[in-house]
């Protein structure tokens, strides 16, 4: 079988790869080999291409079976430790040449095999034979079938052509690899120059940098060292010998779909007609950073003493200069829209079942040092950081980072996804020499009142503060960057500006002397606004308006006059319920005298008693009047009252 070699493999970040196999071949057919879980993405992108002249006629492939359903129409199923024993009995009623010992052989149907009880020996089972009619030794007349012992049988010859299609089919399915599929792409005859490309699922690639800082005396380029490495792995069943290799960052959008499975879908079942009656589911970056040495910012703990063995061994310091003549970089970039390629200069060898790295970043860049704040992330102490801006004209894939800082490894961090232009924040160190405590709190200060509509408009700030005291312990000052999360629909007051703010955070410097401590106070509000209804204030509350300068003496005034009004609205709305009670309670004094008649007679005692009940009922009556005449006068002052009161209302507005 020809072979197609891998001459480009490009691999991206979201598990899958792209690989072209390209060779000069003569002849008709070229096969190649998949694993099953790579079939889908096979079938789906699969393209064969001859450069030399010729055509593609045609791609096969074998039909998604195990091994048990592609024997299942075979009538030949050998075991491995019996062979001869299983294809004598799968043969049965095919013509066979048996060759036998003593240089005889019989040819006939085979009958079947005999095999005696258990324990016996093999050797001993009779093969049974219906021997052909042009035999020499049988007698044409008759009929003969010839018992044979296995142990004289040292050869078969299938005369039957489909018992030795059978065979050489169960021997070709039987060497086949389970966990692979073979791939065949039949070509016109003569010479070709084929290019076969297609995605398969494979190792995400990875990477990983080495920032290295030189900002000591002398230093020719004082700046970092931005150097990364792309990693990746040979999975496939075969050696890489100079490829060209390309890694790509970026997420294009990809999925399986199931091409390599057979699938019938499933149709209605019609029955014959029956003739019955029916039943009843990290820190942000800066936009345009510029990367100037903060005054004042001081390096971590970590990175003295790195610098004081950088000028014990300057010898054996790994420096920036060392770092580019050791592993010269022969990438370059190239931008695919929405993604970015890595296309490696040189080509690349790798072992089968090996993993490589291969250097793909190297430039230098100017930054900035930086102590971060940030409790959310990073509680009581601030982070030492590297700031830098992304001019490597290359966008930078997400990965682990290693500072080395005039020599020496001083911290290490998750390198952000970067593109050009972008600024890279690198926290590599915590500062154990600052501490930071936190303190917070909120409240509401009115702001203004308005009366409109029988309401009272009432407008007030909710505040919210953070407080954060930051302590040195150290001998030298230090500024601190302290990040205070952004809050939608507040607003900043009687709080110094940011420095730097970004999507999330506002960034406020905060200078901390050698053994001291600073405080930084940050004051946000926003505006809220509700109504209250006019009539449900209080005294108390007007007066405190009064006080806070939110309404003046005349406003008030008025105010209050409604109040006094609505108070005697509410006292006559009182009394009318005191008048209702006294009716209900003369009603049901009515109700029980009367009951209290019903069995006397008019004459004698009952008749005095009923007399008086009498008497009781009308003067009963009379206060019933009297009530009703009580009830219609509050009534009426009821609604004088609250027409003042509109009257009022409409004067205020």
């Amino acid at each position: 079988m020809v072979s197609l070699p891998i001459t480009h493999m490009t691999l991206y970040k979201h598990g899958v790869g792209f690989f072209e196999r390209r060779a000069r071949l003569s002849g008709e057919e070229v096969e190649l080999s998949f694993r099953v879980e790579e079939m889908n993405d096979v079938l789906k992108s699969l393209t064969a291409i001859d450069w030399g002249g010729g055509q593609v006629m045609g791609i096969a492939y074998a039909t998604p079976q195990s091994r048990e359903e592609l024997l299942a129409g075979c009538s030949v199923h050998l075991d491995d430790d019996r062979s001869l024993r299983d294809l004598l009995v799968s043969l049965r009623g095919r013509r066979v040449r048996l060759i036998l010992d003593q240089d005889e052989e019989r040819i006939g149907t085979l009958l079947g095999l005999d095999e005696l009880p258990e324990r016996q020996p093999v050797a001993t089972s009779l093969v049974s034979l219906l021997l052909d009619t042009d035999d020499p030794q049988p007698n044409p007349e008759k009929t003969r079938v010839q018992t044979l012992g296995l142990g004289r049988v040292q050869g078969v010859e299938i005369l039957d052509e489909r018992g030795a299609s059978d065979l050489r089919f169960f021997l070709q399915t039987a060497l086949a690899k389970e966990n692979y599929r073979q791939v065949k792409i039949r070509l016109t005859p003569g010479e070709h120059e084929l290019s076969v490309s297609y995605i398969a699922p494979a190792p995400t690639w990875r990477v990983s940098y080495r920032l290295v800082v030189d900002a000591g005396e002398g230093r020719s380029r004082p700046g970092t060292l931005l150097q990364g490495w792309g990693i990746f792995d040979n999975r496939l069943e075969e050696d890489l010998e100079g490829i060209s290799l390309s890694l790509v960052a970026g997420m294009p959008i990809s999925f399986v779909y199931n091409l390599y499975t057979p699938f019938t879908p499933e149709r209605p079942v019609v029955e014959e007609e029956a003739r019955v009656a029916a039943s009843p589911v990290e820190f942000g970056a800066l936009e345009g950073v510029q990367l100037e040495a903060m005054p004042g910012a001081a390096p971590s703990p970590m990175a003295k003493a790195a610098a004081m063995a950088f000028r014990a061994r300057p010898d054996l310091a790994i420096s920036r200069e060392a770092l580019e003549m050791a592993a010269p970089v022969t990438a370059t970039g190239e931008s695919l829209g929405e993604l970015f390629q890595y296309v490696i200069a040189t080509p690349v060898t790798v072992g089968r079942g090996q993993s490589a790295m291969v250097p793909i970043v190297s430039a230098g860049l100017g930054y900035r040092k930086d102590l971060l704040y940030n409790g959310a992330k990073m509680p009581a102490h601030p982070v030492a950081t590297l700031r830098l801006k992304n001019e490597t004209a290359l966008t930078l894939e997400r990965g682990p980072v290693t500072v080395i800082d005039r020599g020496e490894y001083v911290g290490e961090a998750v390198l952000p996804f970067t593109t050009t232009g972008g600024e890279v924040v690198v926290p590599y160190a915590v500062e154990l020499g600052i501490k930071v405590r936190e303190e917070r709190g909120a409240s509401r200060q009115m702001r203004g009142l308005q009366i409109k509509e029988a309401y009272l408009h009432v407008e007030e700030w909710e505040v919210q503060w953070r407080d954060y005291q930051l302590n040195n312990s150290t001998d030298q000052g230090m500024i601190v960057l302290v990040e205070h999360p952004r809050t939608a629909h507040y607003e900043l007051f009687d709080t110094p500006g940011p420095k730097e703010q970004t999507d999330e955070f506002l960034r406020f410097e905060v200078s901390v002397l050698a053994r001291g401590e600073a405080k930084l106070h940050v004051q946000e509000r926003r505006l809220m606004s509700r109504r209250e209804e006019l009539l449900k204030q209080s005294y108390q509350g007007l007066q405190r308006y009064l006080q806070q300068g939110l309404l003046n003496r005349e406003a008030y005034d008025k105010v209050a006059e409604l109040l006094g009004l609505w108070e005697q609205v509410t006292d006559g709305q009182k009394r009318l319920q005191e008048a209702e009670q006294e009716r209900q309670k003369i009603y049901k004094g009515q109700q029980q005298i009367q009951g209290s008649m019903g069995p006397l007679a008019a004459t004698g005692k009952e008749g005095a008693l009923r007399a008086r009940y009498v008497a009781q009922l009308e003067a009963n009556e009379d206060q019933l009047r009297s009530l009703e005449q009580q009830e219609t006068g509050l009534k009426a002052e009821i609604e004088g009252l609250k027409q003042e009161i509109d009257a009022r209302l409409k004067a205020l507005q």
